[in-house]
């Protein structure tokens, strides 16, 4: 759950503990407020009311610490009825305890139980929403003691406080737990990578070195077969090379790396020197567009066909233009090919950019290659 700037991922397994503190804090402000209902009744100007009011908090504590342990439960009606609870066994005390104890700083019934929703707000949804309740039952306390004194402003301030004050803790120590969980996913995806890249290195980088040779030895269309040969061991060798594996899917990528595995013998990256960041999702989206424009160069270009693959950054921006010196495309051939059927830019290339609120050109002149520009908004 979230509030302004106290966004915050659910982990349950550091948010379990402190619901368990919180109902040990609970229990333990009841058994203070049952012992001194039972000192002070004698003096109340309506005494049964006060074994009333510890039952109803005796009660809500069962119920309340029962649903806050069921994380699908923790939501608004919970919290809200929590809150108000406090605050009815909180404004019962001026009716129960008499108005002029209260007015010199005599204890309401509810004593530091009142805190419990204070510090369950405050686990819930951050500082703010932890101040907002101390603030709410301030009010409340306010009322019941007819106005502030010095004597009855110690309770309230000490409710903010502890709000502020145990809403800020929760949330550094939730957002430190989410830190070191993707590190350690980062951790091990990083492992599996080396582990992959050495079994790779061991067969097959080696197996298609051997062909490449060979394949120039031998000439003819073996020396075509070890030409391609030679281009996926490029391409299998800027794989092993990339550098850091794959983020989290909210995290924000570097598109650099993912290009960078497209380059071989004949397709050539120009990218900025310091890394241009998109969101994971997007940057594989963009990825997986480039790898379809060269599918389409390999393809239709020409088997001697070269591709340059340009990677620009601006403000609003970013655009990579992946360029060819193959022998172009005819006019309306793209609009005949997707009457066929067959949808390589329709769809692996335009359909991709258009998800993201981009925008894909195609420029070609039979005889003179082709170039196709994607880009999308930062």
């Amino acid at each position: 759950m979230t509030t302004g700037g106290d966004e915050r991922r659910r982990l349950p397994g550091l948010e379990g503990p402190l619901w368990r503190a919180l109902l040990v804090f609970r229990i333990a402000a009841l058994g203070y407020a049952a012992v001194l209902m039972v000192n002070n009744f004698r003096h109340y100007a309506w005494p049964p009311g006060g074994f009333v009011i510890i039952v109803v908090m005796a009660v809500w504590t069962a119920v309340s610490s029962l649903a806050y342990a069921r994380p699908e439960r923790r939501g608004w009606p919970l919290l809200i009825a929590d809150l108000a609870v406090a605050a009815a066994c909180l404004l019962a005390s001026r009716w129960i305890v008499h108005p002029a104890g209260l007015g010199v700083g005599a204890p309401t019934l509810p004593m530091a139980w009142v805190a419990g929703p204070v510090v369950a707000w405050a686990i819930a949804g951050g500082r703010r929403r932890g101040a907002i309740a101390a603030i709410l039952l301030s009010v409340a306390d306010v009322i019941v003691r007819n106005g502030v004194s010095q004597a009855t402003l110690n309770g309230p301030v000490l409710m903010i406080l502890a709000g502020i004050g145990v809403g800020h803790i929760a949330r550094l120590a939730i957002d430190a737990e989410a830190r070191l969980q993707r590190a350690s996913e980062l951790e091990a995806a990083t492992r599996e990578r080396e582990r992959l890249a050495r079994g790779i290195h061991d067969s097959v980088l080696q197996v298609l070195a051997l062909v490449q040779r060979r394949g120039a030895e031998l000439g003819g269309e073996a020396a075509e077969l070890g030409r391609l040969a030679g281009a996926q061991e490029s391409v299998l060798r800027s794989l092993i090379a990339a550098a850091s594996p794959v983020p989290p899917a909210d995290a924000a990528t570097d598109l650099r790396p993912l290009l960078n595995a497209y380059a071989s013998a004949g397709v050539t990256i120009a990218a900025p020197a310091t890394p241009v960041l998109l969101p994971a999702s997007v940057a594989d989206e963009v990825a997986a567009a480039v790898g379809a424009a060269l599918d389409n160069v390999s393809r239709h270009a020409g088997p001697q066909a070269r591709a340059w693959i340009l990677l620009e950054e601006l403000a609003e921006r970013v655009t990579v233009s992946i360029r060819d010196d193959g022998d172009g495309i005819a006019e309306g051939r793209l609009a005949e090919a997707e009457r066929d059927g067959r949808l390589g830019v329709a769809q692996s290339i335009r359909g991709r950019i258009r998800d993201l609120g981009g925008s894909v050109s195609v420029s070609s002149v039979a005889g003179n290659g082709t170039e196709v520009e994607l880009t999308v908004p930062r």
